[in-house]
């Protein structure tokens, strides 16, 4: 993998998402769009146009009489080839030149991530994020280095490594074959096999490869002073030479279990484990998560502890099918949620992460809700509920949206389908992230 190398000069800016960057020299004069260096922006342009990587996560258009380039709705860290570090943030107020959300976004953020699987092991009260009002990346390094730095003060795993060596001393087993090839003349010398107490093992060869690749993205001091003091500790472990081949071999047996948050962290980092990545031959490295997933997975988390113990909730139900065609079933139908208390009719819901306004109730606006979705819960109510039950569409909760919308949406004259819009609180510090008591299936 190549890195941006160390000695460049590194420019670092916040976005949100569908936030717009530029190189025009009319950016920063505009609201709400961001300039970045020109080597940067073709790259990102390069990206964007290219059939061989996925860039969903950017749209190149045209705005305010230049060219730029639209984030789209997935959240993380971008670092380009020429140092630009760009933080991507989820968009869960309004964003203003007078008001700074960058933080509650980011620890809002770093919340939902840490109920994705391979992200369990992230952090959220750690003081310094706090207090330094640190970018993505640097939380990131941060984290990585403490569990690091932990782990030093543990004990760095050394294991006996078997090794076979022409040596001027006799020690361990002497090879008589390979003596009587090597030093049938220079016979002060012994070819030798012998068990070594050394470092060289793949979790460390990992972790010193994933300090390496830090040590050139880490911009404050702290996390740069920290991850010179660690490489020095692992100074006497060699590099990975193949990432897959030694995290395939790695076994976290008794007494090393203080190597599993590094080792989540270094895979985090040398492989970039998240749904968009682009390490490797374009020179650059991106961490990027679809915010559509976070935030569903994030309610499902949340509501699987609030329910009631007699209710089972199961995600990402398929046992439904749109329609048949002769023995084939064709457009699996999956809500996010499917909630099922005893005696009772299942309650259907599903996750959109879109702002809706509750104050545009016009029938042009229909408060931002869009007519996909409502066909969407349609399907689910038909196939699983028999048209008959509740449906639950479930929004991050703004400024815009802080209750449930004052009525249901009925599918028929006799309100037997009917549909519930609700806000669901993303906030650092919430208590209660959505209103149980008015939605009616609880």
């Amino acid at each position: 993998m190549a890195f941006v190398k160390s000695n460049q000069k590194r420019h670092s800016l916040t976005v949100f998402e569908y936030g717009l960057i530029s190189a025009s020299d009319k950016a920063n004069i505009v609201a709400h769009v961001q300039k970045i260096s020109c080597q940067a922006f073709e790259y990102l342009k390069k990206i964007c146009l290219s059939d061989e990587v996925d860039s969903a996560y950017l749209k190149l258009k045209v705005a305010h009489g230049m060219e730029v380039l639209q984030m789209q709705n997935y959240a993380g860290v971008i670092i380009c080839p020429d140092g630009t570090q760009i933080e991507v943030l989820p968009k869960i107020a309004k964003v203003d030149a007078k008001t700074d959300n960058a933080e509650e976004a980011r620890l809002s953020l770093l919340m939902m991530l840490k109920t994705l699987k391979r992200f369990r092991h992230i952090e959220t009260e750690v003081a310094s994020i706090k207090k330094q009002k640190m970018p993505l990346l640097e939380v990131f390094i941060a984290q990585f280095l403490r569990s690091v730095n932990l782990l030093v003060k543990k004990g760095i795993k050394n294991d006996y490594i078997r090794e076979q060596n022409n040596s001027a001393f006799l020690k361990g087993k002497l090879l008589h074959s390979h003596q009587l090839k090597h030093n049938f003349v220079n016979r002060h010398r012994f070819y030798v096999e012998y068990d070594a107490y050394q470092a060289d093992q793949p979790a460390n060869r990992l972790i010193r490869s994933a300090l390496q690749a830090v040590s050139k993205w880490a911009v404050v001091s702290k996390n740069k002073k920290l991850v010179q003091e660690l490489s020095f500790a692992f100074e006497a472990v060699p590099f990975s030479c193949d990432y897959h081949s030694d995290f395939s071999a790695i076994k976290l047996h008794r007494g090393m279990q203080h190597y599993d948050v590094p080792l989540k962290w270094a895979r985090l980092i040398l492989e970039g484990f998240s749904p968009q990545s682009m390490t490797g031959r374009h020179d650059a490295y991106s961490l990027l998560f679809p915010m559509e997933a976070v935030f569903e997975s994030f309610v499902a988390k949340y509501l699987a502890k609030h329910v009631p113990k007699s209710a089972e909730l199961t995600s990402q139900v398929q046992r439904e099918s749109l329609v048949s065609y002769g023995a084939r079933q064709y457009f699996r139908l999956k809500p996010d949620l499917y909630l099922k208390s005893p005696g009772e009719t299942a309650t259907i819901m599903d996750t959109k992460w879109k702002l809706i306004d509750q104050s545009k109730s016009s029938g042009s606006d229909k408060f931002g809700l869009s007519q996909s979705d409502f066909y969407q819960m349609l399907g689910y109510g038909y196939k699983y509920l028999n048209s008959e039950g509740l449906l639950i569409l479930i929004y991050p909760r703004t400024e815009s949206f802080n209750a449930p919308l004052e009525h249901y949406f009925s599918y028929d004259t006799e309100h037997k389908l009917r549909l519930k819009v609700v806000p669901f609180d993303v906030r650092p510090n919430c208590h209660e992230r959505i209103a149980f008591n008015e939605l009616g299936f609880i």
